[in-house]
Parts: structure tokens; C-alpha cells; sequence
């Protein structure tokens, strides 16, 4: 099935607008910058030493807060000048190197230590390695002096850069607080398209159970990692009217994420019933519309236009209802699940609202996000300090990488082109991961890339262009190579080769050009093999963590209930923020997306070693359920409660939050009612229902909500049970 060009090109034009090349574009003209200064100023030699110190310290350099932007840049030109000059003196001592290269590249991925901060600042340490060893050794006699000068030249590229990275994060500010919010509403539609292929009755996909779960779940958990990124830039000190907008547009966008997790209830026996399916079928259309207005809205935010009106009538309820009959009747189901898409109808026209100036944020809401919700700045030393345990994945990794890096080292000074050695290193530093899967993705995206790069490299080499031209060469080659480092690492294979062999000729690395790229390619193949195989050394294999991101999860579900089922809501006069709630929320949805992320790389590991995976994914998918009935009750509890009857449902809900609690810490429990565990209609109680009153259907949610909590707790069992039993 072709993809119509049209698509293409909206496709491509989101992707030349969003943050990541916006990013990845003012790192390559602070590059540019420097590297023309410098030439000016000292000479080709010079500025080609500076340009690599702007590019190991380019890595770290993302879309940040204004806030400590320097505190996170500094440390890896701080990491990378002491390395590169160290290199710079043992040039003719090969074997000297080796053994140097080996301890500085573990304390180097010693960084890893603080996540997705310390990753960068990792990377660049070890680029420092690398590109000293590309630089030509001195001269007899001029080693000291070499060094230092090559050195000096190298940092005060890095050094130089650092100015640039706070001066255009803090330009580029507004813009990226308007590339985020776009981001989060093309996933919120991907996501609500993917929801929308559920409204599909069960004799239509041929089975029973939801085919769509893995892949809904693996999207949560990607748009749980780009909304906090959103959050730490959107939210930080949003003082401008456009500034609160976009601060209130996401605020927006997190409450439609938890309307669009309810708008999945009930939806599996609903899905059993073929006289629905004409209703699920104008549901799903009208979800499949409001994807369509968010990426329209989306668009109209990077395109920096005022969005059009999208306002959209309610679906007709009442033509969903069969009012002679009573109770949970499937008919009565349907109009609940409309009444919870239209919750996300009502999102999306605030989003709308908001965009075009029509509504106001809640301040207060605002100013409750920021002070709680953006991530800590600060560095600090308890990452460091938990690192020191032989189970540690980062200490483990550190060590693999360390040893890879030697071995790597030393098969390249065996091999009869010795003098760029350096490269099977490069590329075993990149292709190397923490984790099995993510190495098996790089090592063939890599090896792609870097032979696509020499076909590139070599039509420029060979057209024997001006030292300014290639040097503009190695600005695009680094604008593309950062653009796309975490979302489309091909594109960064073949931008990081053209940019590797292009600067080791103004290095003045020297040889035939022809031969260059036949070295490059068969030291691309070796070092990916070599990543490949050290991926089996020491690793840190998913069932190692498994046990913990059960814990953690199975911890934030039980606070989430607690908070949810408060009764705090049921007395307030407005709608005020509730702060624990909302964290406990937060937590909720990053502890099941870890667990999901770490789910998908497991599949990849060899079978012997895997985690149980049946109950592991039968266990998210029912966290996913809960955390959709709890919404659900809180949605009732802060948007419908003039319909609910507090003495009714006080008791009730305080006892479903013990009774949850209880199930989810492995306290014993009675036996529960028989009700239907797995959400069925024929066992469900069916009391007279009253348009006005909402107990019957909250007291529904409290049960099943129990009910899926017991079911999570017997598959947590037994996927941590075996692990511990092999431990």
C-alpha cells in the first residue's frame, strides 16, 4: 500500500519544524561560528582542532530549561580536555594508549549513572578519546608542545560553545514551548487513532482478546517521556499571556490523556455486541475527528498561525439510549462511553480555545505545575554513590563498554591500516548500549548508515572542494547528526559518517581517499560485530530489573488508588488542584511505562534469559484497566458529583481504597464476591438507574477496580516468583 505523497510531505515538513531539528541546527551553526572565529583568529590547523571541541561538546546540548542550562552543559568539556590531552602525549606510544583508553572510557560511562543527563556528557567524554587519536601525531620532538597547543585549541572550541548552547536555548525558548506542546498533541492523536481501532467489534478481528494493547501501552510510555519533557520547558516561568496559553494548552493535554485511558472501558463486552456496532462505529469517527483537529491544531502552532474554530456538536446520546430497560444494559454502556469521549471532545475544544486566545489558563493550576512537576536541575551524588553494587546495570555496562573499547583498540593496531584505529572504537562506542535490544538496533541501523555515509563522503571528497566548503559540509553533517540522534538514528549513522571523514581530512589524517572508505567500512563491520559480542558480556539482562519495576509499579498503583478514591473532592467547593493525586498520578504512568519499555526490550533477549512474559504483559495491561476505572471514578468525583449521593458513596469509596491497598501490598484478603472478574454484563448487578444519580455506576468502578487489583497482584506473583526462585 503506497503512502500518498501528501502525507509525505505534511510528514516532512513536521519533522523540519519540530525541536529536536530546531536543536540539532543551532548546535551546527554555534559550530560554524566557532570553527569561523577561530580560523580567522588562528589559522586552518587551528579551527579544525576547535571544531572538534565544539562537537564533543555539542552531545548534551538539548532543548532545557533556562534554568541551570550551564550546570548541565559544563561537565563534559570539563571531562573531555584532561582525556584529550593525555592522547595527545601517548601518539607514539600505541600499546601506552591502549592501556589508558580502557580505565578512562569505564569512568567515563561511569556517567551513565544519572540517566538520561548523564548519557550525553558520557558519549562526549569518550568522543574526546576518539577524535584525539584521529588528530596526526606530532612531529619528532614537539610533543609536549604539540599536545598542548592541539589541546588548547580543542578546548577553547568546547569552552567557546558553552556561551552559545545558554544564548540560543534561551532564544530558542519560546519556540521550543511551542514545538513541544505540538509534539504532545501529534502523539495524543496517534494515540487517539490507535484508541479509535478498538471501536471494531470482536467477530470482525476474529478473536477475543485486544490485539492493540501492546501497542497502546508502548505508546503511553512514550508520550509519558515526551510529556515531562514538555512540562520542564513549558512550564518553567511562564510569564507571557502566550507563555500561560501554551503552559494551560498542556496542562490541557494531560487531563485528555486520562479521559482518552476511560474512553477504553467497557469497550471489550461492548465490542461482543453486534447490535453496537453501528454506535462504536460513530464513535470511533468522532475520535478519528478529534485526531483529526489536534493535528491540525498542531500544525497551525509550528506553521505559527492563528488555529481555525473547530468546534464540533456533541454526539446525539439520546439515540444511544434504550430507556425501557434498567441497569448495565449494553445500550446504557455505550452512552457512558459517550459520555467519556465527549470529555475529550471538551478537552480538545479548551485546547483550541486556548490556542486562539479565547480562554483563559488556571493560574493557579499553572503555577502548582511548575513549583511540583519540572524536573530537578542539580547534578548530585546519590546517583554515583547507588552505582556500587555488582548488579548496577550502569556499573555493568561501564565495564563492558570499557572492555570493548580495549579489545576494540587493540584488533585495530593488528590490522594492516593501523592509522585510523580509531574508528572501529567509534563505532563500537556508539553501537554499544546498556541493553541487548537497543545494541541490535544500532548495530544494523549503524552499519547502514555508515556505508550510505561513504557513498556521500566519498562524491565530496572526490570533488575537491575548499577548506570553506567543507567545512560547511561538516556544519549540515552535525546539524543532522544531532537532529536525530534519539529519533531516527539511520539518518544520525549517515551524517555522523560523512561528518567522521570529512574532519579527519581537514585533520589532515591524509591517504587515499578511495582506501579511507574501504577502511571505514570494513572497521564499521568489525566494530559492530565487536558491540555484538560484548553485548553478552556482563549484561544487564531485563529479568535483573523486572523485579524492582514490579515493585515500583505495583507501589504507585496503590498510591494512586489512595489518592483517587479520596474523599477530599466530595466536600470541595471548586475544582482546586490536588496535588497528591496529581503526583501520585504522574508516578502511575511513569512506573508503567518504564516496565512496558523494559517489556519490549526483553522480547529481544535470548529466550533462555527472558522474564515471564505472559503474565509480565497480562499484568500491564490490567494496571492499564485500573489506572482507566480509577480515572473514571475521579473524573465522577471532580466534574459530576452534584449527581452523586455522598452518603452512598463515602463508605464505599473509602473502603475499595483499604480493600486495593491491601490486595496490592500481598496482605491477605477474603475471597472476593463473585461479579464478574472479567468485566462481563451477565453477572453485573442491574439496580434501577436514575439519569441524575451516578452511585450506581461509581459503586460498578469501585468493584471492578477491586477486582483487576487482585488480578494484577496474582500475575506480579507470578512473574517475580520464578525470578527470585533463579536468583
Amino acid at each position: 500500500m503506497s503512502i500518498p505523497l501528501a502525507f509525505r510531505l505534511r510528514t516532512a515538513r513536521r519533522v523540519l519544524l519540530s525541536h529536536y531539528v530546531a536543536n540539532g541546527t543551532a548546535g551546527a551553526l554555534g559550530l560554524l561560528l566557532i570553527s569561523a572565529l577561530v580560523h580567522l583568529w588562528l589559522g586552518s590547523a587551528a579551527a579544525s582542532a576547535a571544531t572538534v571541541g565544539a562537537i564533543v561538546a555539542i552531545p548534551p546540548d538539548m532543548p532545557a530549561p533556562r534554568r541551570g542550562k550551564l550546570l548541565h552543559m559544563l561537565p563534559a568539556p570539563l571531562l573531555a580536555l584532561p582525556l584529550f590531552l593525555v592522547v595527545q602525549r601517548l601518539h607514539d606510544a600505541p600499546w601506552m594508549l591502549g592501556l589508558l583508553i580502557v580505565p578512562a572510557s569505564f569512568l567515563a560511562f561511569l556517567a551513565m549513572a544519572w540517566g538520561k543527563r548523564g548519557a550525553p556528557v558520557a558519549i562526549a567524554a569518550v568522543l574526546a578519546l576518539v577524535f584525539s587519536m584521529a588528530v596526526p601525531a606530532p612531529a619528532e620532538g614537539e610533543g609536549w608542545r604539540a599536545a598542548l597547543a592541539t589541546t588548547f585549541h580543542f578546548g577553547l572550541g568546547a569552552l567557546l560553545y558553552q556561551p552559545w548552547a545558554v544564548l540560543s536555548n534561551r532564544l530558542l525558548n519560546g519556540r521550543y514551548r511551542v514545538q513541544l506542546i505540538a509534539d504532545v498533541l501529534l502523539s495524543l492523536a496517534d494515540l487517539m487513532r490507535l484508541q479509535a481501532l478498538q471501536f471494531t467489534p470482536v467477530l470482525a478481528l476474529g478473536e477475543r482478546d485486544n490485539p492493540l494493547m501492546g501497542a497502546l501501552l508502548l505508546r503511553q510510555a512514550t508520550l509519558a517521556d515526551q510529556l515531562q519533557s514538555a512540562r520542564d520547558i513549558v512550564l518553567e516561568s511562564p510569564t507571557s499571556a502566550r507563555q500561560q496559553r501554551l503552559a494551560g494548552m498542556l496542562l490541557c493535554a494531560l487531563e485528555m490523556r486520562d479521559h482518552l485511558l476511560a474512553s477504553a472501558l467497557d469497550l471489550e463486552q461492548l465490542r461482543r455486541q453486534p447490535e453496537q456496532a453501528g454506535a462504536l462505529e460513530r464513535l470511533r469517527d468522532e475520535l478519528l475527528a478529534q485526531a483529526g483537529v489536534l493535528e491540525r491544531l498542531a500544525d497551525a502552532l509550528l506553521l505559527g498561525r492563528k488555529p481555525e474554530s473547530q468546534a464540533r456538536p456533541r454526539l446525539d446520546l439520546g439515540a444511544l439510549e434504550e430507556p425501557a430497560h434498567a441497569g448495565f444494559t449494553p445500550a446504557r454502556l455505550v452512552r457512558g462511553l459517550a459520555y467519556r469521549i465527549g470529555h475529550v471532545q471538551d478537552e480538545v475544544g479548551q485546547l483550541v480555545a486556548l490556542a486562539r486566545g479565547e480562554r483563559e489558563p488556571d493560574l493557579a493550576l499553572v503555577r502548582v505545575y511548575w513549583q511540583m512537576f519540572v524536573s530537578s536541575t542539580g547534578w548530585g551524588w546519590k546517583p554515583f554513590w547507588g552505582l556500587w553494587r555488582w548488579r548496577a546495570a550502569p556499573l555493568r555496562h561501564a565495564m563492558r563498554a570499557a572492555l570493548a573499547i580495549g579489545v576494540g583498540y587493540a584488533v585495530s593496531q593488528l590490522l594492516p591500516w593501523r592509522e585510523h584505529a580509531y574508528w572501529i572504537v567509534l563505532t563500537i562506542i556508539v553501537v554499544l548500549r546498556g541493553s541487548l535490544a537497543q545494541t541490535l538496533e544500532r548495530r544494523n541501523e549503524r552499519v547502514a548508515g555508515t556505508l550510505l555515509g561513504c557513498l556521500i563522503a566519498s562524491a565530496l571528497l572526490a570533488a575537491d572542494m575548499p577548506h570553506w566548503a567543507l567545512l560547511a559540509c561538516v556544519t549540515l553533517a552535525q546539524a543532522v547528526a544531532h537532529s536525530f540522534t534519539l529519533r531516527r538514528y539511520l539518518f544520525t549513522a549517515v551524517a555522523a559518517t560523512v561528518l567522521g571523514l570529512v574532519q579527519a581530512h581537514l585533520l589532515g589524517a591524509g591517504g587515499s581517499t578511495g582506501f579511507v572508505l574501504l577502511e571505514r567500512m570494513a572497521d564499521t563491520l568489525i566494530g559492530a560485530g565487536l558491540a555484538w559480542a560484548f553485548a553478552y558480556v556482563l549484561p544487564s539482562w531485563e529479568r535483573q530489573q523486572i523485579p524492582a519495576l514490579v515493585a515500583r509499579t505495583l507501589a504507585a498503583q496503590m498510591r494512586h488508588a489512595r489518592e483517587a478514591l479520596a474523599l477530599g473532592q466530595l466536600q470541595a467547593v471548586d475544582n482546586h488542584p490536588e496535588l497528591a493525586w496529581r503526583l501520585a498520578r504522574r508516578e502511575a504512568y511513569d512506573s508503567l511505562g518504564a516496565l512496558v519499555q523494559a517489556t519490549a526490550r526483553a522480547w529481544k533477549e535470548p529466550r533462555a534469559v527472558r522474564p515471564p512474559l505472559a503474565p509480565l504483559e497480562r499484568m500491564q495491561a490490567h494496571c492499564y484497566q485500573l489506572l482507566a476505572q480509577l480515572t473514571a471514578v475521579k473524573s465522577m468525583l471532580l466534574l459530576r458529583r452534584g449527581h452523586l449521593r455522598g452518603e452512598d458513596v463515602h463508605a464505599p469509596l473509602q473502603a475499595a481504597a483499604q480493600r486495593i491497598e491491601a490486595i496490592l501490598s500481598g496482605q491477605d484478603m477474603p475471597a472476593p464476591p463473585e461479579h464478574g472478574a472479567d468485566d462481563g454484563l451477565a453477572a453485573e448487578p442491574l439496580p434501577a438507574l436514575v439519569e441524575t444519580d451516578l452511585t450506581p455506576w461509581l459503586l460498578r468502578r469501585l468493584r471492578l477496580a477491586e477486582g483487576l487489583a487482585r488480578q494484577m497482584r496474582a500475575e506480579a506473583g507470578q512473574v517475580v516468583a520464578p525470578l527470585s526462585e533463579a536468583a
